[in-house]
């Protein structure tokens, strides 16, 4: 699979279970992937961090009613609805994912340990209030697929011009790159069980533009001629990778909004 957000994984399997298309054991070990442990930290009623299984079957009591996914950036509070305690936290890890139907909030703190070539990553989920309102910034499925097919062009027009003067293949490497690693992740499960197949399309579509614009960021320097030119090249990719982040949030958010209508 293409790059996936922690968030996003226990938002569309925390989602799933709430649905009863999946059991417990089978979210928890899908949220984890290949994560050595999660754990929740916070959790009303509880003095100490524990299992994933046992902190989604409580927030399900709590009223927790559907999982929403908050993907922020500096000047971009992307899905949170506040309080600014909960938002400076997401901000900080750049993601989070928010209760729907009760106040709960959670956001990764991720911990690697041991030695290179043997790293475990370890997840503790900080469970916080969070302020019921609307989401920030999320655009309809509808919207963010029009949006995103506008990024892609955008994303395709930028990397073709990574080749500066004859300066290398770097564009050639990054689309080859761009190709291998979209071909790896076919045929792998996008979304959990119960989502609209449109909600896998835009999902899919904008994790492929997310790779396209790291791969350029990532080779960019090999073209570059000049500082301007790269700094050129980061304000004309940095609208298409928000436009990404948006179709991202907009897809893992789709199950509840469709409980919503």
């Amino acid at each position: 699979m293409l790059w996936e957000p922690r968030s996003g994984r226990l938002a569309a399997w925390g989602n799933a279970l709430l649905a009863g298309a999946v059991s417990p054991d089978d979210a928890a070990e899908a949220i984890v992937g290949d994560d050595a442990v999660h754990r929740v930290e916070g959790l009303p009623g509880e003095a100490g961090p524990v299992g994933l299984t046992l902190a989604l079957g409580r927030l399900r009591r709590l009223g927790v009613t559907g999982w929403r996914v908050a993907l922020p950036a500096p000047g971009h509070p992307l899905g949170l609805s506040g309080p600014p305690d909960f938002n400076a936290r997401a901000l900080e890890a750049e993601e989070a994912v928010v209760g729907y139907g009760a106040p709960y909030g959670l956001v990764p703190e991720v911990t690697e340990r041991g030695p290179a070539g043997d790293v475990h990553v370890e997840v503790v989920w900080q469970c916080l209030a969070v302020r019921e309102a609307p989401p920030a910034d999320v655009p309809s499925l509808g919207e963010a697929e029009r949006e995103l097919a506008e990024a892609l062009r955008e994303a395709t027009a930028v990397l073709t011009k990574l080749d500066v003067a004859g300066s290398g293949p770097v564009a050639d490497a990054a689309r080859d790159a761009y190709r291998a690693r979209a071909e790896a992740s076919a045929g792998l499960e996008v979304l959990a069980p119960g989502y609209p197949a449109r909600a896998v399309r835009v999902l899919e579509l904008a994790q492929r533009v997310s790779l396209l614009v790291s791969l350029a960021y990532e080779n960019g320097q090999g073209g570059a001629v000049s500082a301007a030119e790269m700094a050129a090249r980061g304000a004309a990719l940095r609208p298409v990778e928000r436009v990404a982040r948006r179709a991202q949030v907009a897809a893992y958010n789709a199950w509840v909004e469709e409980r919503e209508r």
